[in-house]
């Protein structure tokens, strides 16, 4: 006898059993003749409007549109690009099931075990999440427009670039969340995000994106290490992203790092807006120092000329031999923070000096800065000046 192919067999394997398993562990019908009848007969229901899961070509998706899968075991199955739009996934057990770019709109997952599931660039649009399982699982790009994922358990979730527009989020645990570029939009329910561990007092703050930020607030010993960190090491990179100038960029990255400070790299190149200048200034009012390519970027003038009057913090610009700083540059040099252009030829060259002539130069004006602001101020008095004739 001819065996099934391995991609239909896994599908059969994990969509057959599961109704059994599912419906066996039902307390109402636990064991019982009834329950393996209706077991089979719901899969059948599966298999001739869905189509015929174990009829699938290799390679081929599941489609289960409408189906009722509640409580069905389907840990880490494998349902890539299944069709599982409008399903009865309630109470199912998906925990590291693998439902990238699924379709499941619509779908009734209310307290479903998603836990580790990987559901990156899946369609959940309209999907019912009340009260599921979403620990750690992959929500990357994934589309929630218009899902009720309130109370869901999103603690060490991933969720970069996930479409949350008019998604209800009222009452979701999102400790150790990582929220990156999210998108949402005024019809987006963020209120009564818990923050902490469920082993500590509850907080609540109404937005995803700023919820690591409070926790830290709350948690001042870590705030006050992480401003320390910055504030003792970052030092802001000003360049542009260019094939060339980018290679310089990463070199003096790198001799930062060796020398235990954190570089911070921004580009000139798309620094063309308001928000793109005041993040420019943002970034240098936390570093130690900033170093600024000015070697040809277009960008550069309007950020430093907005920048260096502001903060008293060394600016270390450098150039390439042969080219020529913006015509306003002159009109900077006249801060005593800012150092004199360093002119280079090659890139070997920079590098060997660059923690005497860059780092180190740009500490004692660190420390000089210091001095001047600590100093007390000195006063004129109007009785000196009545004894003169």
């Amino acid at each position: 006898m001819s065996q099934m192919p391995r991609s239909r067999r896994t599908y059969c394997g994990l969509i057959w059993p599961a109704f059994l398993r599912g419906y066996f562990s039902h307390r109402r019908c636990a064991m019982k003749f009834e329950c393996v009848i209706l077991a089979f007969c719901l899969a059948a229901t599966c298999v001739l409007l869905g189509g015929c899961i174990s009829e699938l070509p290799v390679g081929c998706p599941p489609k289960c549109a409408g189906a009722d899968l509640y409580h069905a075991n389907l840990v880490g199955a494998y349902l890539d690009g299944a069709d599982l739009s409008g399903a009865n996934l309630s109470d199912a057990r998906l925990g590291e099931a693998h439902l990238s770019r699924a379709n499941l709109s619509e779908a009734y997952l209310v307290r479903a075990n998603l836990s580790r599931a990987n559901l990156s660039r899946a369609n959940l649009s309209k999907a019912s999440l009340s009260q599921a399982n979403l620990s750690e699982a992959k929500l990357s790009r994934a589309h929630l427009t218009r899902a009720n994922l309130s109370r869901a358990n999103l603690i060490n979730a991933r969720l970069v670039e996930t479409n949350l527009h008019n998604t209800n989020l009222i009452g979701c645990y999102i400790y150790g969340i990582s929220a990156w570029n999210l998108k949402v939009n005024e019809g987006t329910k963020q209120s009564g995000l818990i923050i902490t561990q469920p082993s500590e007092p509850t907080v609540t703050v109404d937005d995803l994106e700023v919820a690591q930020f409070i926790y830290l607030l709350l948690n001042s010993q870590k705030l006050r290490n992480v401003v320390a960190t910055i504030n003792s090491k970052a030092v802001l990179i000003l360049g542009r992203f260019t094939p060339g100038r980018k290679a310089v960029l990463d070199a003096m990255a790198n001799e930062l790092r060796k020398n235990n400070l954190l570089p911070i790299i921004f580009d000139f190149e798309r620094a063309t807006s308001r928000d793109f200048t005041e993040t420019i200034k943002r970034l240098a009012g936390m570093s130690l120092f900033v170093i600024a390519d000015i070697t040809n970027p277009k960008s550069a003038p309007l950020d430093l000329q907005a920048t260096i009057p502001d903060y008293q913090i060394p600016f270390v610009p450098i150039i390439e031999g042969g080219e020529e700083p913006f015509s306003m540059f002159r009109d900077l040099t006249k801060y005593s923070w800012m150092l004199k252009p360093l002119i280079y030829w090659s890139l070997a060259d920079l590098i060997k000096i660059f923690k005497k002539v860059v780092i180190d130069e740009a500490f004692e004006m660190h420390k000089k800065l210091l001095r001047l602001k600590a100093k007390d101020m000195e006063f004129r008095k109007v009785e000196d000046y009545l004894g003169e004739k």
